[in-house]
């Protein structure tokens, strides 16, 4: 069991709502006497929190333990209304818009097509808009709502709050997203590259089944990771740790966007796999599959193919099979670097082929003698599904704010 450690100092008492709040999260609902021993609190530092959060409408009681004989111990879970985020994942053709409550629920969804994505001020206003729109049909308690998480595509400058350069939008050099979009919304804006956003999702909504640490493979448009070790989501020294498209794989005859040939995104995005499809079985299985083979047909040749090989199309099998073997390949790799028990798969791209991808992933990493020596790692779907990217947006705000982090130890008390 993980344990999260609070402190008794008074000057902390920030720090100590976040480790309990989080602890109702992750395993409620709860009592205070298992709220004491989970994070290391006393009972009456637990007592004192605990009524603070109530006060703050952040968590709830929500009925009593089965006695064992004494007084029934009251239980606590978070309130769902208590607080709300919006959040956006911006692709290449397409911007995922989602209202967030507490308890990781997502209130209202919106899809916005993106017509234009080379035009990143028009991209901004209109999908400010659309939130705002959300935000306003929602009937949310405006007090409520704490910002706006952004997921985009890497590399990300942190510092700067902008994407630089990503390969699937050509023409965004150094757009300062999280300034453009405080300035259209109002509202504090975090921004992270949508792998790593995913993975936050993950951690924030999955409760103790994401408890600990996991690796998220994230495939969209592009596919990327996200790294959870020890509850601590990594970001890397320029915060663009999970570049996970430049794990090297067998080398093969095509280039990467950073020049090299063994990258595995080269091989394994949706655009690659119906290049795979044309190269391996000739444009007569494109036909029968549906595909348009154009670089604006890109979407909906991907749905087609992903709808074929669900449907047991050998040739729509066969390639999705062959970009998971590579993408298993390097998942053997970082699994065994990090020490990780847990893969975990997501991403809109993966929709509807998540069985024979994990069936390929998990073959790949299981099979070795050393894996199976200490424990299996399980290999798992997303248990936020296919908005993962945009709930996770969302949950960079919830998880700034009310997650245990040592940026709280330093900050005053409130």
């Amino acid at each position: 069991m993980t344990r999260l450690g609070g402190t008794n100092l008074p000057r902390v008492g920030g720090y100590n709502q976040a480790v309990v709040l989080d602890a109702i999260r992750t395993r409620g609902p709860v009592s205070r006497v298992e709220l004491a021993v989970l994070t290391g609190l006393t009972n009456q530092t637990v007592s004192n929190v605990v009524r603070k959060l109530l006060d703050a409408g952040l968590v709830t009681e929500s009925g009593h333990a089965p006695s064992n004989g004494g007084k029934r111990r009251t239980l606590l879970s978070p309130r769902p209304d208590g607080a709300y985020a919006l959040g956006v994942h911006l692709d290449p053709d397409a911007a995922v818009i989602v209202l967030v409550d507490l308890a990781g629920e997502a209130v209202m969804t919106r899809r916005l097509r993106l017509t234009m994505p080379s035009e990143p001020a028009d991209v901004v206003d209109r999908v400010a808009r659309a939130a705002l729109r959300l935000v306003d049909r929602s009937a949310v308690d405006p007090d409520r709502l704490l910002g706006l998480g952004v997921a985009a595509p890497g590399p990300i400058d942190g510092s700067a709050g902008a994407v630089v350069s990503p390969p699937n939008l050509p023409g965004w050099d150094r757009v300062p997203l999280t300034k453009m979009f405080a300035e259209a919304t109002e509202m504090p804006v975090a921004l992270d590259n949508d792998a790593t956003a995913a993975a936050i999702g993950e951690r924030w909504i999955g409760g103790e089944a994401r408890a600990g640490s996991f690796l998220f493979i994230y495939l969209g448009t592009g596919i990327g990771a996200g790294i959870v070790l020890n509850n601590t989501v990594l970001h890397g020294d320029s915060g663009n740790a999970g570049e996970f498209g430049h794990m090297a794989v067998e080398p093969g005859d095509r280039v990467c966007h950073c020049g090299g040939t063994s990258c595995l995104g080269p091989y394994c995005t949706p655009a690659a796999i119906i290049d795979d499809l044309l190269r391996r079985h000739g444009p007569a299985a494109a036909d029968r599959i549906g595909l348009a083979g154009t670089p604006d047909a890109l979407h909906e040749d991907w749905k087609r193919l992903r709808r074929a090989a669900r449907s047991g199309d050998p040739d729509a099998r066969d390639v999705v099979r062959h970009a998971a073997r590579r993408i298993g390949q390097a998942v053997r790799g970082a699994a065994s670097l990090l020490d990780v028990g847990r893969v975990v798969l997501g991403g809109e791209g993966l929709r509807g082929i998540e069985p024979l991808v994990r069936e390929e992933i998990d073959t790949a990493v299981n099979s070795t003698s050393v894996a199976r020596a200490i424990r299996p790692v399980a290999i798992e779907q997303s248990v936020i599904g296919e908005t993962v990217g945009a709930v996770g947006a969302a949950s960079l705000v919830l998880h700034g704010n009310y997650t245990p982090g040592w940026r709280m130890l330093t900050e005053a008390s409130g």
